[in-house]
């Protein structure tokens, strides 16, 4: 007969466990987290929803920063993984609008006005997925009203640090392609496009990253229309010019090199 000599802590099931589901993901704390303002009965959902797409943003960055690391390190199937994972829960973010659509205007506007000045436009972890991908603008960071000193300087921090782009033309310059100007990239990415048995991987990754620019943008459309659904042109609850700023968002992307080979090919 044997005898299991782990001790009580390192066994499965419930006889002598130490950690449990609700404590591991420290449940109590987590459920505790939606404190409604109002009595309207969608509070709750529109709660819920922007705190867990803040959660998958702290998910997104860390993948973003791990797959920027591993380009920086030439570990480039390491890199188009974490992308690909990155793809896979911007489609989430994606359909989860559908889910605030299920408010009607009548059911928002019972406790929009309790969220004034708040408003996703301060979404701080938003700013950082824009800075680290490439789209980088101090501006915002003037902008925000209500900023900590902590939130302030984690936008700091992401203006002046490498971003995903920058990974990748150091990925270019060690395969021995110049990239130090617009033109340089230009005559690097049709040589990859066009030798893809030699620089197969670095065509992989480069794929990687338009997918990443392309779901963010269709984030940005279904979120848009989102908003048109429930507010029309009402400015937004932070002062913003509401969808029509959002609108102006639209042409955004991190990566026009990318975009732009399609018509060089």
């Amino acid at each position: 007969m044997t005898t299991d000599v782990r001790p009580p802590s390192a066994r499965f099931g419930e006889d002598g466990a130490r950690l449990t589901y609700g404590t591991y993901l420290r449940l109590d704390d987590l459920l505790d987290q939606q404190r409604l303002a109002t009595d309207a009965h969608d509070e709750l959902l529109f709660i819920t929803i922007h705190q867990v797409y803040e959660l998958w943003f702290k998910q997104l960055l860390f993948e973003l920063e791990s797959a920027r690391e591993a380009m920086t390190a030439g570990e480039l199937w390491w890199a188009r993984h974490l992308l690909g994972r990155v793809h896979e829960i911007e489609r989430v973010l994606i359909e989860q609008v559908g889910v605030l659509e299920t408010m009607t205007p009548q059911d928002f506007l019972l406790f929009r006005a309790r969220l004034a000045p708040a408003s996703g436009f301060q979404s701080v972890q938003f700013r950082e997925l824009e800075f680290i991908s490439g789209a980088k603008d101090p501006g915002f960071v003037g902008r925000f009203r209500g900023l900590t000193a902590k939130e302030r300087d984690r936008l700091a921090r992401r203006l002046a640090e490498p971003t995903l782009w920058d990974a990748f033309t150091a990925v270019l310059e060690k395969a021995g392609f110049a990239a130090d100007t617009d033109e340089d990239v230009r005559q690097a990415l049709l040589t990859v496009a066009h030798d893809r048995a030699a620089y197969g991987d670095i065509w992989e990754l480069a794929e990687a990253l338009l997918g990443h620019d392309e779901h963010v943008a269709l984030w940005r459309s279904r979120h848009v229309m989102m908003v048109e659904r429930m507010i029309g042109t009402k400015t937004g609850t932070g002062g913003s010019s509401g969808a029509s700023y959002l609108r102006g968002r639209l042409d955004l992307r991190f990566y026009p090199a990318l975009w732009e080979l399609r018509s060089w090919l």
